[in-house]
């Protein structure tokens, strides 16, 4: 045995989790332990790449963990391990580690985990706690929507009212608790401390095989000790402590700690319910998805999460992002779907775009699809044109099958007058942007609001582009989108009351899209075009026109706070209503929900004020 293995065990047992291990572990370990030498800046592993296979200790120096935007987020002294998560995890790594300094690293085997570490409990509590108290992944979820979109960020929704009974308790008096509780566990607790516990399995392996009397006490059957762990534990970490136990519960403590009071019990069954709503799981499941009906399930379930998300309150701006990301999945697979049925790949470089509403990521119930392509240009444009006409048609045709709705007016890829070769769209809008007839601000409103699903974006950008460059030639043309932005006034009558349809099947009921949010998109949609600001969503519309404009900071935060407050109201009554919550019956709200309405007008009033002066309109009207 060299000296070498005899230090680095020294050293380990003076540091946790190793410390919690037998001499000869920390010796085995220590001998299989390879030695790194780190210069200042170096990188150790990088976000998203496939996993090395060891884990590391920091002997001497610092290392800092580092998220996609660079930011450190925790820094490893001497006697931290770090790059363990990713291996228990066994996914790619979720941060980046570079040296602070000049380090010494001690690095082991991932093997080391599974076989030495994983198989002591005070070690893999450890770890749990670790991971639980450093669960930066966590910090700002709803800030950023890729770092929303995984397991890591969910939240433990367990059981606070854990059925409980005294170890005295009989094992039949225990099983009735059970059933009538309706429960698959029984914690045994002392002072209120988890002391043991019982699940269904151990009345089917013990009591059903009659090797215990049921009138013996619960004493004789419980698993003891109770795993333990934080009510900060993520899913994730929850189901490896399952794993590696063997257990289908948990109990929940503040930190995890045997000794402490029970705060609630979490089964496996717990974590496929919450699972089945998880926005990382369905866009898993959308891009295994095989058939139509297997996404129609998905679409589905995305609704489920919309009402939960409705119902939880969370920020619109929030449920926005992730639905969007699901309906950009889903769309996404139909169309590597279909392009598998054609048995034939595109003949050249092409883009999906979505348009309107789910170009501007707005579309939170199911409403129409409006959709387009634009394909590279060559030679062969009508050959070319053939195949993305009989793509788009089975595309469409799949996506009404799992409820997106046909375009009335036919604004869909499958039409021939919506699939064009990147200079057929760039003289299409260049036509509408120097003849600003009413028609053709019509399309210019549905037809600036794009966004890539599928395919090449740089088609996108380079007709985006020739868009601007068109606008600049044609400065009249902005005049002409600002009057038609100020067509809608504020919805309310002289005497403040709302302004109803007059006609038609929804006679008497309130056009909330058309007189209340749609001003608000066409005005924000304006002043970034007359900006040059490049996002398509409304709410990032206004918030990038805040810091373009501070001097206007007040106006658009009012239009931003409104237009959230307007879609959420649409969104929810669409949903109680099974419709897109276009129409709203007044009787059906009560005084606080139409005073709300009402003032979310006076920001609509204020924005086209704004866009009167700003365009000098008094000569057009």
């Amino acid at each position: 045995m060299n000296t070498i293995s005899y230090r680095i065990k020294d050293f380990l047992k003076e540091h946790h989790p190793f410390s919690f291990l037998h001499a000869d572990e920390q010796l085995e370990i220590a001998k299989n332990c390879s030695i790194k030498y780190v210069e200042e800046n170096e990188s150790i592993f990088d976000i998203e790449k496939p996993l090395l296979n060891h884990f590391f200790l920091v002997k001497d120096g610092a290392v800092g963990l580092y998220n996609q935007q660079n930011q450190l987020l925790e820094k490893c002294d001497e006697g931290d391990i770090f790059g363990l998560r990713a291996i228990i995890r066994n996914d790619t790594y979720k941060l980046s580690a570079k040296a602070l300094e000049e380090c010494i690293l001690y690095t082991f085997p991932s093997e080391i985990y599974d076989e030495i570490l994983s198989k002591n409990n005070d070690v893999v509590q450890f770890i749990i706690r670790n991971f639980a108290s450093t669960n930066y992944l966590n910090v700002n979820a709803f800030e950023n929507q890729k770092a929303i979109i995984t397991e890591e960020k969910l939240t433990i929704n367990f059981s606070k009212n854990p059925v409980t009974c005294k170890k005295e308790t009989s094992i039949k008096d225990a099983a009735q608790l059970m059933t009538d509780k309706k429960v698959g566990s029984i914690l045994i607790e002392e002072h209120n401390f988890p002391i043991g516990i019982i699940t269904d399995k151990d009345f089917r392996t013990k009591i059903a095989t009659g090797k215990i009397d049921i009138l013996l006490s619960v004493e004789k059957i419980m698993s003891s000790p109770v795993i333990c762990v934080s009510d900060k534990i993520s899913i994730a970490e929850a189901q490896i402590v399952m794993l590696k136990n063997k257990i289908t519960h948990l109990c929940i403590t503040k930190s995890g700690m045997k000794n402490e009071e029970i705060l609630g019990v979490l089964s496996e069954h717990d974590i496929i319910l919450i699972r089945e709503n998880n926005p990382s799981v369905l866009i898993k499941q959308i891009k295994r998805s095989l058939t139509i009906d297997e996404l129609k399930k998905i679409r589905i379930q995305s609704f489920d999460l919309l009402k939960k998300y409705l119902f939880q309150d969370l920020d619109i701006d929030f449920i926005n992002k992730i639905i969007s990301e699901i309906t950009h999945t889903l769309t996404a697979r139909i169309i590597d779907l279909a392009i598998e049925q054609l048995q034939e790949k595109p003949p050249v470089p092409f883009s999906w775009l979505s348009l309107g509403s789910q170009g501007r990521k707005e579309q939170l119930l199911l409403t129409d699809q409006d959709n387009a392509i634009i394909f590279r240009d060559s030679k062969d444009n009508e050959k070319n044109r053939d195949y993305f006409l009989k793509l788009a048609k089975i595309v469409t045709t799949q996506l009404h099958e799992i409820g997106y709705e046909y375009c009335p007016a036919n604004m869909m890829a499958s039409n021939k007058e919506w699939c064009l070769s990147t200079q057929e769209w760039k003289e299409k809008y260049a036509n509408w942007i120097s003849k600003p007839v009413p028609e053709n601000i019509l399309f210019c409103t549905i037809f600036f609001d794009i966004e890539t699903i599928y395919g090449d974006e740089k088609l996108e950008v380079d007709v985006t582009h020739s868009i601007y460059q068109n606008i600049s030639k044609n400065t009249i043309f902005l005049n002409f989108l600002a009057l038609n932005s100020t067509q809608n006034p504020p919805p309310l009558g002289f005497f403040r009351q709302f302004l109803l349809e007059a006609s038609g099947a929804q006679k008497e009921q309130f056009d909330i899209k058309a007189r209340a949010m749609m001003p608000l998109v066409d005005a924000a949609r304006l002043l970034s075009i007359h900006q040059k600001i490049d996002v398509k969503n409304t709410i990032e519309r206004f918030a990038a026109l805040i810091l373009k404009e501070p001097q206007n900071e007040e106006i658009y935060t009012q239009c931003l706070n409104a237009y959230k407050t307007l879609l959420k109201f649409r969104t929810k009554y669409g949903l109680q209503n099974n419709n897109s919550g276009r129409y709203i019956d007044l009787n059906s709200l009560n005084k606080s929900e139409k005073l709300t309405l009402k003032e979310c007008f006076k920001a609509v009033k204020e924005i086209q004020s704004l866009i009167i002066n700003r365009f000098q309109l008094a000569n057009f009207m």
